[in-house]
């Protein structure tokens, strides 16, 4: 997995540069991580058709204390956890992480995380290659968040990321975009965060979530999905980029990453972890926020009939299912 998702990164970062079509280089930051592992954040800003984009991999390992290990039990019942003890377990994770903020806000964000875990029991070595877990699971998935809709661009999203699960399971892409939709809704909105895509947590090998698939299938599965992201992103891009637009769709656009925002700090699942890990590295884990956003005090743009921001809004507050 950490060789893949390093792989994956350079081909992401060399995709998305030839894309901006600037001379803005991605600044590379390699790190490492005093408690265990290391990673590499690919940061670009203020590009020519990018305004921020950011490709994360982390391979890291450690304590997770007790927070963390109460919030994975809501999901993992049989994770051991004493509430009147202050021990944390061992862990390791390798992950990729990006998004994509474009400038035209004719273009939609996009988002897609693919992750795997595995807790160790009590004074267990994570970075000894011997050492057996005993919890693993894959996660990820790959949303899109546009500003404007164009319904040709999230069906084309959605059929790239179908295609893909269904070389592996004809059950993955109904189930996994009906999580998505669930995850990524703001409830303090009764909205979604955009038009979803795919969202899984929690398949551990074997298991019936995982449709009983073997660690190899699954990760299998997981590049699969990871390969697909360039052909599902790439071509919306290219044919927005260079569309016209007013300060008024800007402000449009900022008060929907607003909405973005608000998901990834008070709901997002990566980033309570990641904060709650031990020895956080604040930079990589906000790396998803956007440069700019706006929040208005009872705006209305977005609340009138027959406007563009208005019908997307109503989409928002019902998931479609796009192919």
């Amino acid at each position: 997995m950490s060789i893949y998702v390093k792989d994956l990164q350079s081909r992401i970062v060399e995709g998305i540069t030839k894309l901006d079509d600037s001379k803005t280089p991605f600044r590379v930051d390699k790190w490492q991580r005093k408690e265990g592992g290391e990673g590499i954040s690919c940061v670009l800003q203020n590009g020519n058709h990018i305004e921020k984009a950011g490709v994360g991999v982390s391979i890291v390992h450690g304590n997770l204390p007790p927070a963390g290990i109460l919030q994975m039990r809501a999901n993992h019942k049989g994770i051991p956890y004493d509430p009147d003890s202050n021990a944390s377990l061992p862990f390791s994770a390798v992950g990729l992480s990006l998004i994509i903020h474009p400038r035209n806000p004719f273009c939609p964000t996009v988002h897609a995380n693919y992750r795997y875990f595995e807790l160790y029991a009590k004074n267990s070595d994570p970075s000894d290659s011997s050492t057996q877990p005993i919890f693993s699971w894959f996660g990820g998935g790959s949303d899109l968040t546009p500003i404007y809709l164009n319904q040709d661009d999230a069906k084309h999203f959605h059929s790239v990321i179908k295609h893909a699960c269904d070389k592996h399971d004809s059950t993955f892409y109904q189930d996994f975009k009906q999580w998505a939709d669930k995850y990524f809704y703001i409830p303090h909105r009764k909205e979604c965060r955009g038009v979803g895509g795919i969202f899984f947590d929690d398949l551990t090998p074997g298991s019936e979530l995982a449709r009983r698939k073997s660690p190899e299938e699954l990760f299998g599965f997981i590049r699969e999905c990871g390969d697909s992201f360039l052909n599902s992103y790439v071509p919306i891009v290219e044919k927005r980029k260079e569309i016209p637009y007013t300060e008024q769709h800007k402000r449009w656009q900022e008060l929907r990453r607003g909405r973005y925002v608000e998901f990834n700090l008070v709901h997002d699942r990566g980033t309570k972890f990641g904060l709650n890990a031990g020895g956080a590295r604040i930079e990589s884990i906000l790396m998803s926020l956007p440069s700019t956003a706006r929040w208005e005090y009872m705006t209305d743009v977005g609340t009138l009939e027959n406007t563009p921001e208005g019908e997307f809004q109503r989409i928002l507050q019902n998931p479609v299912d796009w192919v």
